[in-house]
């Protein structure tokens, strides 16, 4: 996960969940602004990711967030801040990895208890790499986003997902989504994000 730090962080996940013995695994992406978060996505990955490495990548510019696995996009959080959509780009962002204890949220509601005899759990990585415009303060919210050469992340191949990206993640969306915040009328009470109602690809 990325992340600012403070009561109103600003935050992008990408987390796994565990699982009881013989269950998939859970993939979990969440986006925070300014302390807020509530646009969870889950998926249930295509393939073991105990079995090999995998790319998880988060792209992460001035029009949007995009979430990748393997170079599939999964998930699209598109900036519509013009428009009273919250969007995390007046922050700056530390990359984060934890094996995290699975509090309730994360555990069916504490159905799944940890095994702690199983200790210690490992998560391990290959090949880092943070590609990023260093936070300066302040003026870096300008600076980074600013369609210039030097920043390449700016550059209108990532301003919107080709044909064949947009077709791979409707594969995936259609075959291993799991949860949709922007489906999920019962816990909104009807009250969707705004969001939820405008074009996220």
């Amino acid at each position: 996960q990325v992340s600012s730090t403070g009561d109103r962080h600003d935050e992008i996940d990408f987390e796994f969940l565990g699982n009881v013995s013989g269950q998939p695994y859970i993939i979990h992406t969440n986006v925070f602004v300014q302390g807020n978060g509530s646009r969870e996505q889950q998926f249930y990955p295509w393939f073991d990711p105990t079995a090999n490495y995998h790319n998880y990548t988060i792209h992460w510019n001035p029009t949007a967030i995009v979430w990748y696995v393997d170079s599939v996009p999964i998930r699209v959080y598109r900036n519509y801040e013009s428009q009273g959509v919250p969007f995390p780009n007046k922050q700056g962002m530390r990359v984060y990895s934890s094996l995290w204890n699975a509090d309730n949220w994360a555990t069916r509601g504490g159905l799944e208890k940890i095994d702690w005899n199983s200790a210690p759990f490992v998560a391990r990585y290959r090949n880092f790499r943070a590609r990023a415009c260093k936070w300066n303060g302040q003026p870096s919210i300008t600076k980074c986003a600013v369609n210039s050469p030097a920043n390449w992340w700016t550059s209108p191949v990532y301003k919107q997902l080709s044909s064949a990206k947009q077709g791979q993640m409707k594969w995936v969306r259609d075959n291993h989504m799991i949860y949709d915040y922007c489906r999920d009328f019962k816990r909104f009470n009807g009250n969707m994000p705004p969001e939820c109602f405008k074009p996220q690809f």
